[in-house]
């Protein structure tokens, strides 16, 4: 019998989701979930055997998502050799893994860091919702994924997990006063290879981060990339295979630090923080305020208890990949503009595993900024930038 102790709130750890499996709350009638689909503070979500390509996205609102379909799929895509998804076609994909909550949990779904950062939009897609990526308590069903990638045709295949989800016990956000008395305690924000004072902390519905468009000592002071448009397939089961100048453009920052993103163009931009999140704690990406200007975080994403967490104190928490795209017009961005913000979680008690490269985790202390498709060290490569997240 799954219990949650009584009063307890926050995110459910990766010892409580395998009792959560046990349990039937967690579930994949044909296929055993794998040990390796278990995160530090989530569940990797797993594509089924079929896709199905439509003709527009949509929200099932008060229906099921498998009634709906008929009225929206342009025919179906077996998936279990793989198969091509076309760039900028919305494709729904039933998941592996399904749901039976009891009242006393509800679930966030959010894309895998590798996925954001091949501009792949995701989010779920369940029965009788009017919303996507979040569930409610006592949900019963099959879970379904959107995909939309943006910039490249992509190959996927069956088993091929492209998001998470996390399980919550009752209200888990920390608000502004609690960032502050963390950050307080043990430090989890860091410029310039010192903890930020507790009054330079931009704290405002979550911790704000700025973008890092000086480049340092990095050789020809890259800064980021751009997705090229028309590039080669690529197929997301293969890690290290490609060369990033066939699908990226690199990027140098004008003079002052400044750089202008053009519009609908996807940029993969670096933190100037360095980001800490202790056991205790997860925590998500948010989308941008677009009432701050054009400019929006164009994907949330989870951090996991750990990322950037040293026990030995020897390194100062790792900066974030931004997954950014301008709308509408072209948007100017400064060295040190605030852009984006993580908004901090609470565990229902610290996992016994952290992120890290103990667990095979792939960004931990890294330094990589593209993802684990792309090869480094090929002919004519700008040095690696430090510290990405997961």
């Amino acid at each position: 019998m799954f219990i949650v102790p009584d009063g307890r709130v926050g995110i459910l750890p990766a010892a409580y989701l395998r009792k959560a499996e046990e349990a039937g709350i967690l579930r994949s009638e044909k296929y055993r979930i794998p040990d390796g689909s278990f995160q530090p503070a989530s569940l990797d979500l797993r594509l089924g055997e079929k896709a199905y390509r439509l003709r527009c996205s949509f929200l099932p609102d008060g229906q099921r998502v498998q009634d709906k379909l008929a009225d929206y799929a342009m025919g179906e895509i077996d998936l279990r050799d793989g198969a091509i998804l076309e760039r900028n076609r919305p494709y729904l994909v039933p998941l592996m893994e399904g749901l039976q909550l009891p009242q006393t949990l509800w679930a966030k779904t959010n894309p895998r860091s590798s996925t954001g950062r091949l501009d792949v939009f995701t989010r779920v897609v369940t029965d009788h919702n009017h919303r996507f990526d979040e569930i409610k308590p006592g949900y019963e069903g099959k879970l379904y994924l959107e995909v939309v990638s943006r910039s490249f045709t992509i190959r996927v295949k069956t088993g091929l997990s492209l998001n998470q989800i996390r399980l919550v016990s009752g209200d888990s956000a920390c608000d502004d006063e609690g960032v502050r008395r963390v950050h307080n305690q043990a430090p989890i924000l860091f410029a310039n290879g010192q903890p930020v004072g507790i009054h330079d902390l931009t704290v405002s519905g979550g911790l704000f981060l700025s973008v890092d468009l000086a480049g340092g000592d990095r050789q020809q002071k890259v800064v980021g990339y751009k997705a090229k448009k028309n590039s080669f397939l690529l197929d997301l089961s293969l890690l290290g295979q490609y060369s990033p100048d066939d699908f990226w453009e690199r990027l140098q920052a004008e003079r002052k630090h400044r750089l202008v993103l053009e519009p609908e163009e996807f940029y993969l931009l670096l933190s100037m923080e360095g980001v800490r999140i202790p056991p205790e704690f997860a925590a998500e990406m948010t989308a941008y305020d677009p009432t701050s200007g054009e400019l929006r975080s164009h994907y949330a994403g989870f951090f996991d208890p750990g990322f950037g967490h040293d026990p030995q104190g020897l390194r100062l928490g790792s900066r974030a990949v931004l997954e950014v795209r301008a709308h509408d017009v072209p948007f100017m961005l400064e060295h040190g503009q605030k852009v984006c913000k993580l908004q901090f979680q609470r565990m229902l008690e610290p996992p016994n595993i952290l992120y890290g490269s103990a667990i095979g985790s792939s960004y931990q202390y890294q330094e990589l900024m593209l993802s684990k498709h792309f090869y480094s060290g090929y002919p004519g490569a700008a040095p690696q930038l430090s510290f990405f997240q997961r």
